[in-house]
């Protein structure tokens, strides 16, 4: 006979994911709803909300993502009762969740904002690191401390901050593309932001502006089980403030970049040690092309699919996420996007009734706008967090919602290097084919500026630096104004573009 277990809890709302889309869901549907209890179901004992929000233009949004308790979500919302468990499983027939502690959760409406797990080169192998939260975030501070040589592997976001971050470390960065940050620029914007990384960096460290909690004390009660599993959500756009990347040597930055490479095996350094292979030093100049043998002899080896072979203490696998699904799949039939997400439809709705989806979890399946694309990143997912809650409401309340202004246009500002990174539209010409042309800007050290050009109309830009141009761009892009008859004055540095367009 089994067990008696606690009654089923009957909601009308559950959301499951404690990331930025789950929370913002959540929260959401608090304020529509404040006298219904909102479910948020989260693995992991600290949450991510958006904080410092602000609407920079009509797409363009700047927030923090600031890490708290749940408790805090709690105070701020007294109808979000967080459940702070992993999902066993969920039963989409009968409208129920079982949690990792035994509960059942029947719901009416559920929205899975589970997020993506990092791809990882290989593994169980202790001396792979993966950087997705802040607790692996933490472990790789703590690895680096004892380091001499580190290999990155990845040419997504979170690899560009690293190499820049780090310090009094040699780094080999290999990346299966021609130039670095291939998801947010071109080769052009890549020159322009290399030269940076070759500069000496100052030393003037800008003051963390928030607030960190750390899931330590909790991990240490849960065992390893909750390390083994990453159930943290993902890194804010500032997550290694506060983070010293500080290796062994003195000197500021040494980084030695393979391209157009992939990891073909890495050995241990007993294993290298019988495959009689030979591995290199760090290349010590560009110019200077003799191949020295490296003699010293380091705990991990890592051989290249253009055949080279270098040694360093560890490997840090940044080779972005796959959305995560596992727990939703057993007796569902979810309809799968080609990413692995679960696909949705222009009201985040699943193929399943009653389950919407959000964040990095889905796969947007609407036809788009010709100027909008799906990219895993913060911003999408507090909207698509947010658009959800009022389309689970909607449902809800038999009303009918039009798609939100968000998914437009494509609209991103980041930092990289400490320029202001400001991506909108189609800016690497995206699925534009070659029927398309590039203008571009560039001021060495201080501004690069590309524009993406279709049948004399805007389609999408890049903005590095302070430009000030973000807002006449994204006009320009939505309303798809036919501007052949400016040709090249567009970028003109002495005409003010704005008092064309206002």
């Amino acid at each position: 006979m089994e067990a008696a277990r606690p009654p089923p809890t009957a909601e009308k709302f559950v959301v499951v994911g404690g990331g930025i889309a789950g929370v913002t869901c959540a929260e959401q549907l608090a304020i529509q709803f404040p006298s219904e209890d909102i479910l948020l179901i989260t693995a992991s004992p600290v949450i991510k909300a958006v904080t410092n929000f602000k609407q920079v233009s009509k797409v363009l949004e700047k927030f923090d993502v600031e890490e708290q308790p749940s408790t805090m979500l709690e105070n701020r919302f007294p109808n979000i009762k967080v459940i702070e468990s992993g999902v066993k499983q969920l039963k989409s027939e009968e409208h129920c969740i079982l949690t990792e502690d035994g509960s059942h959760h029947v719901y009416e409406k559920l929205c899975l904002c589970a997020g993506a797990k990092p791809k990882l080169i290989c593994k169980g192998n202790p001396y792979v690191l993966g950087i997705r939260d802040t607790d692996s975030a933490q472990e790789f501070q703590k690895q680096l401390t004892k380091a001499k040589r580190i290999m990155i592997i990845g040419n997504g976001g979170i690899a560009l901050e690293l190499v820049y971050e780090i310090e009094g470390c040699e780094v080999i960065w290999a990346i299966k593309d021609k130039a670095i940050g291939n998801t947010f620029f071109d080769a052009g914007a890549a020159e322009f932001l290399t030269s940076k990384l070759i500069a000496e960096k100052p030393e003037a460290k800008i003051a963390q502006k928030r607030t960190r909690y750390t899931t330590e004390g909790k991990k240490k009660e849960l065992g390893t089980k909750a390390n083994a599993d990453n159930i943290g959500s993902a890194l804010g756009p500032d997550w290694h403030e506060g983070l010293n990347l500080k290796g062994t040597k003195e000197f500021s930055r040494k980084i030695h970049i393979e391209t157009m490479c992939e990891v073909k095996k890495i050995y241990l350094q007993k294993e290298f040690r019988i495959s009689k292979k030979k591995s290199l030093t760090f290349p010590r100049d560009h110019h200077n092309q003799t191949v020295t043998t490296d003699t010293e002899i380091w705990p991990v080896y890592v051989e290249l699919t253009n055949e080279k072979i270098y040694g360093c203490d560890f490997i840090v696998s940044a080779t972005g996420v796959t959305p995560n699904i596992e727990p939703f799949l057993c007796g569902n039939n979810f309809d799968l996007g080609e990413d692995g997400g679960l696909k949705v439809d222009d009201h985040m709705h699943t193929s399943l009734p009653d389950i919407y989806a959000a964040g990095d979890i889905c796969t947007a399946s609407w036809q788009p706008s010709p100027v909008w694309q799906q990219m895993r990143l913060w911003t999408q997912a507090r909207q698509m967090g947010w658009y959800a809650a009022k389309c689970m409401a909607a449902a809800s309340l038999g009303d009918s919602i039009d798609m939100d202004f968000s998914f437009e246009l494509f609209a991103h500002v980041t930092k990289f290097f400490n320029y202001k990174v400001v991506l909108l539209g189609k800016y690497n010409a995206q699925s534009l084919g070659s029927d398309h042309e590039l203008m571009l800007r560039c001021t060495k050290g201080q501004e690069y500026i590309k524009v993406v050009m279709q049948n004399g109309r805007m389609m999408g830009a890049v903005l590095i630096g302070e430009t000030d141009l973000e807002e006449t761009f994204e006009n320009l892009i939505l309303n798809q104004m036919n501007l052949s008859s400016y040709g090249e004055d567009l970028l003109d540095p002495n005409i003010d573009i704005e008092d064309y367009f206002d």
